[in-house]
């Protein structure tokens, strides 16, 4: 059966023989021995067995080793290059076979000659020689005998040599598919060693038209259009730049310019696996990234990665069909992408940065690619027939690894390197960051030129992020930032945005939110443009912008403030008048899924269009306040880039055990969760000559002032209450409805917030239903408790703890029997009454922060009041009670901030 078979390639030889003789382009037949059957007992193979699909098999050789032309026997492997020793050896061993034909059958011999690993170009004589009085024939002559005449070869000389191997590396013009005279202009530019003058078409934007009067000018007249419509200029080889090529240069990460590449030497060991490792930063969407064949003019077998349309293609021929695997994503212009790419005989795959491999399979039987011709890097090099692939421009960005079966590739000239030649190559600036090693997680970003800088994590700081800082006041430099999470749902209809900076650039983001990740959408955005507060708003109409009145001063302290009620906003800063405006179109809602940023952001792209400016900000933000809750700025942020210390003299732990809280230019002392209200010893402090500041730095030096700015009440649990039992307050709490928003901070998990019930005699104990309403924490959580005289009510609020010294807002709203709980703006629950009763009657007034004998006066229900703060109490959304005037207040303190 299988000499049956070898005969059939014989005489597919043959014919494939006579096709060639017609055609005077060079070409070559190839084959590769696939024997029908399966393996096993009876096969031909001297030493490996491969079974294929379709019913065939094929043999193959161990390491070392390389497959005879017989396709079965293999032969020890001392070259890459068939010799005439070899085609000798073929020949005697197919007369052995008894496939040796007739010795007077030209064309058999010659069909023994066409084989797998072997190509030969057939050359025409040359033409008459000077003063013949056969005329040249013309490759645009269309007369009928001259296309008779092209078809014959009277005479030709078959050469035995193989392809070109890479011994040339030149760089070779683009090729022309017009057969006319040619009118291109001479180069006339000397580019030093090694380099090529290149003259090349100039862009249509160039404004050089070629017309059609142009190509029937006279020859003189059609030279200058020529010279207009080219450009001269000198590719020069690797290793070498300028203008001339007069500059040496250091190549460690290429960049390519669309018409250049690397050559390598030949792939071995990979004609049945190759893993490729890339990264690679294109500027352009189309471009050969890598190529390597078994010829130079991309005839038989080849692999080529390319860039077409911004998707990777891994294209590979075996020898009988291309196969196609392409990346679902395209590539990232302008960033750095990451490529792998594995192929197996048929089979291969291809993974873009990490995402989805995407597969493909090269078609018939035939499953080994011979690798003859140089690995072309960033260009298709000097390979011709670049019509086989859909792109045929060369690759047009930096590439920083390459790793081919375990090689990973230097790009430097060899020795150095492992390059064998290139042009058109020059370092790539945007892959400075390979100096500059980040430590600590940093991230390394170029900025232009030749320099780059590490974006360093929160509590790092230094050129290389290599110092750690214990941040307390955080200043931005124009390439920090804080992330956190989004404001989402929680600032539809409202919002209250307060913010303390000092500004020491004109320009800059101070805060961002937005809706869309390509910047449409709503936003909220506080900034400064030219020296002015700005705060825009867009609602999805349209964008509105509030501007200060006049410009901040640079290097001092400032305090901002944004309102917005529905399309209505407000900017007041510092003691400027306010300044108000009404966003356009009927929407009335912010909605702001994505993340906040404070100080800058990751990249410009994040941020609207409609912003004045997209410079980040550089000064210090002491706080922000966002719907009357302080953010802590560093506890709170998901993350953060390059933010430093301001300088601030919080830095110094002047407190002590006690938190250091930055007040502009001052500071105050906060105590830790569980401490007792104030702090002992510990006051609020101003720096400037003075008393030395109690702490750990007697350097720092400050004087204590005389009194609060505000007076907000602390309590301390035992026995400290505010009392109100005026009427304006009292007739907000008795009656059918009764509306409670308070903002406090405690450290105790239980205590009594508010409370307000009927009046007991010392003997008595309070009545079972008797009307009572009762605010407190218990084990941290807010419960609201009430009667109004036909059965008690007990309504817990789990999802927010607030024994965490955090400052927090609560609503708690009684309309008639129903009740409802918010915190910090969250979800709503509720609870309902029973009985019939709906008014509730009380006569104690108003107790805040605990009460008089807690056990007896709350029934058991609460044991002591809170430790902590109460900042705000409003009454039916209108009513301010006066913490810092009430009707009686027993063991209660200024609260520190």
């Amino acid at each position: 059966m299988a000499r049956h078979l070898c005969w059939f390639f014989v005489i597919i030889g043959h014919l494939a023989l006579e096709l060639c003789a017609q055609n005077p382009v060079e070409d070559k037949v190839t084959f590769e021995a696939a024997f029908q059957g399966r393996c096993g007992h009876g096969s031909p193979c001297e030493q490996l067995c491969y079974e294929l699909h379709d019913g065939m098999y094929e043999c193959d050789c161990r390491d070392g080793y390389i497959l005879h032309k017989n396709g079965y026997s293999c032969a020890e492997l001392n070259s890459t290059s068939p010799s005439m020793g070899d085609l000798g050896e073929f020949i005697e061993d197919a007369e052995s076979d008894e496939l040796s034909p007739d010795p007077e059958d030209e064309d058999a011999v010659e069909d023994i000659l066409y084989m797998r690993g072997a190509s030969f170009v057939i050359h025409l004589d040359p033409g008459p020689e000077v003063g013949s009085s056969s005329p040249p024939i013309s490759p645009n002559d269309s007369s009928p005998d001259a296309r008779e005449d092209t078809n014959e070869i009277p005479n030709h000389i078959i050469d035995p040599s193989p392809t070109s191997q890479g011994q040339t590396l030149e760089q070779k013009s683009t090729p022309t598919t017009e057969a006319v005279v040619s009118t291109d202009p001479a180069c006339t530019l000397e580019c030093g060693p090694g380099g090529n003058c290149y003259v090349e078409p100039r862009r249509a934007d160039d404004g050089s038209q070629v017309s059609q009067a142009g190509l029937e000018a006279t020859a003189a007249a059609a030279t200058r259009l020529t010279e207009a419509s080219f450009a001269q200029r000198c590719q020069c080889p690797l290793g070498r730049g300028g203008d001339r090529c007069q500059d040496e240069s250091e190549v460690r990460s290429p960049r390519f310019t669309g018409s250049g590449w690397l050559a390598f030497p030949a792939l071995r060991a990979a004609y049945k696996h190759v893993q490729l490792e890339l990264e690679f930063r294109p500027e352009a969407w189309d471009g050969v990234l890598l190529l390597a064949g078994e010829r130079d003019d991309l005839q038989g077998d080849f692999m080529a990665l390319i860039l077409h349309h911004g998707f990777v293609e891994f294209r590979f021929d075996c020898g009988s069909g291309v196969g196609i695997a392409r990346t679902s994503e395209t590539v990232k212009l302008n960033e750095w992408n990451t490529l792998a790419v594995y192929r197996h005989r048929w089979d291969a795959w291809i993974q873009l940065n990490g995402g989805r491999r995407v597969q493909g399979r090269s078609k018939g039987l035939f499953s080994r690619i011979t690798f003859r011709e140089p690995l072309f890097v960033g260009g298709p090099g000097n390979t011709t027939g670049l019509e086989r692939l859909p792109v045929t421009v060369g690759f047009r960005g930096c590439v920083r690894h390459l790793e081919a079966n375990e090689h990973h590739y230097r790009f430097p000239l060899a020795p150095l390197g492992d390059a064998a030649n290139g042009f058109d190559v020059e370092e790539c600036t945007a892959d400075r960051c390979s100096k500059v090693p980040c430590s600590h997680g940093g991230k390394c970003l170029t900025t232009g030129g030749d320099t780059a800088v590490c974006l360093c994590p929160l509590g790092y700081t230094g050129d290389l992020c290599e110092t750690r800082v214990d941040l307390q006041v955080p200043s931005f430099n124009g390439s920090s930032y804080l992330r956190y999470p989004g404001l989402g749902d929680s600032s539809l209809s409202w919002l209250e945005l307060g913010v303390t900076l000092k500004p020491t650039a004109p320009d800059g983001v101070i805060l961002y939110n937005g809706h869309h990740s390509d910047a449409t959408g709503d936003f909220v955005a506080l900034y400064l443009a030219a020296g002015h507060l700005q705060f825009t708003f867009d609602l999805g109409t349209g964008p509105a912008t509030l501007r200060s009145e006049n410009p901040v001063r640079l290097g001092e302290w400032l305090e901002v403030r944004v309102s917005r009620t529905g399309r209505l906003a407000s900017l007041e800063v510092d003691d400027e008048p306010p300044r108000e405006i009404m966003a356009p179109g009927a929407f009335t809602q912010l909605s702001l899924p994505l993340s906040l940023y404070l100080g800058g952001a990751p990249a410009t792209d994040v941020y609207s269009p409609k912003l004045k400016t997209t410079a980040s900000f550089v000064g210090c933000i002491q706080s922000v306040t966002l719907n009357r809750r302080e953010v802590g700025i560093l506890a709170e942020a998901l993350g953060g880039v390059n933010v430093g210390n301001c300088g601030h003299a919080c830095e110094a732990r002047p407190c002590g055990d006690a938190e250091c809280r930055p007040l502009r230019e001052r500071f105050t002392c906060r105590c830790r969760p569980g401490m007792p209200h104030p702090c002992p010893e510990l006051d609020v402090y101003e720096a400037s000559p003075g008393t030395p500041i109690p702490g750990p730095d007697p350097g720092i030096r400050a004087t204590k002032p005389s009194h609060y700015e505000r007076a907000v009440p602390s309590f301390s649990g035992a026995n400290s209450y505010l009392h109100f039992s005026d009427a304006d307050t009292m007739k907000r709490i008795i009656s059918f409805r009764v509306d409670i928003n308070m903002r406090f901070r405690v450290s105790s998990s239980s205590g009594l917030l508010l409370w307000s019930g009927r009046q007991l005699d010392p003997q008595e104990t309070m009545d079972a239903n008797g009307d009572f309403l009762a605010l407190g924490l218990d084990q941290g959580y807010l419960t609201l408790t009430y009667n109004l005289g036909s059965g008690e009510a007990s309504l817990r609020y789990n999802l927010t703890r607030l024994d965490d010294d955090l400052w927090h807002r609560v609503r708690a709203v009684r309309n008639e029997q129903w009740a409802s709980l918010v915190v910090d703006s969250g979800t709503g629950v509720s609870v309902s009454s029973p009985g019939q009763l709906r008014q509730l009657n009380t006569d104690t007034g108003l107790y805040v922060g605990g009460a008089p004998d807690v056990v007896r006066t709350t029934g058991g229900r609460y044991t002591r009041g809170i430790v902590g703060c109460v900042s705000d109490l409003v009454l039916d959304t209108d009513f301010s009670v006066a913490l810092s005037s009430p009707g009686q207040a027993t063991n209660t303190h200024s609260c520190i901030p």
